[in-house]
């Protein structure tokens, strides 16, 4: 059970930093402020206080701090997951409701697949959002296949999820573990168009500050 006024585990500074983010808008920019994390050779699933102490995320680690953000505006920390074609990424949000439609938030070092206005009905037509821009930028093939139901992530709570210094991968175990819906027939996946040239290079685009480290 959830207890009112509880800092969670969070230090008074990492608490006061999340607290600041007083709307979804302005969580966005701080996810956005935040560099890239491509890992370094050391793949990794930080929680919010270590994406606090190192000031990078990638897609899984800002949606969770986003998840944790929104629950201190009395949200429930919820995320989602987008799974692509095996050939592509899977995409994770943090979702949340105003007045009774949903928007997302979302971490990446591409111009799309980011902030979504709560405009939308369900998490469906949410999702559906991000459909035309998902595609891989060698031949243009449109990738996304199936959403997961929101994860409600106080389920760990007892493991202080927000606080740990440990990677919280039992997160992501969990989250491709539950429920998933498709959004796509057979028959509508073998006529889709490949995104066209100017798609692809859009699509490209990257983020000044936000590339991925050259391979040596």
């Amino acid at each position: 059970m959830e207890l009112k006024d509880s800092k969670w585990s969070l230090s008074d500074r990492e608490y006061r930093t999340l607290k600041t983010l007083k709307t979804p808008a302005k969580i966005q920019d701080f996810l956005n402020d935040l560099k890239m994390n491509y890992d370094d050779g050391n793949d990794t699933c930080m929680s919010p206080r270590m994406v606090l102490c190192t000031g990078k995320a990638h897609c899984v680690e800002g949606a969770i701090l986003a998840a944790a953000a929104l629950r201190l505006q009395g949200h429930p920390p919820l995320i989602v997951d987008l799974e692509a074609t095996k050939d592509d990424y899977d995409h994770v949000i943090a979702v949340f409701q105003k007045n009774g439609y949903w928007g997302a938030l979302g971490k990446t070092a591409h111009a799309v697949l980011r902030y979504r206005e709560p405009i939308y009905r369900d998490i469906r037509e949410l999702v559906m959002s991000f459909f035309h821009e998902y595609f891989l930028t060698k031949g243009g093939k449109k990738t996304l296949r199936t959403f997961s139901e929101p994860l409600d992530l106080s389920i760990f709570d007892s493991k202080e999820w927000m606080a740990s210094e440990k990677d919280v991968w039992y997160i992501p175990e969990k989250l491709v573990s539950i429920k998933h819906f498709p959004i796509l027939t057979r028959g509508q996946i073998y006529s889709l168009r490949r995104a066209d040239s100017i798609e692809i290079e859009a699509g490209k685009i990257i983020e000044p500050g936000m590339e991925p480290p050259k391979e040596k």
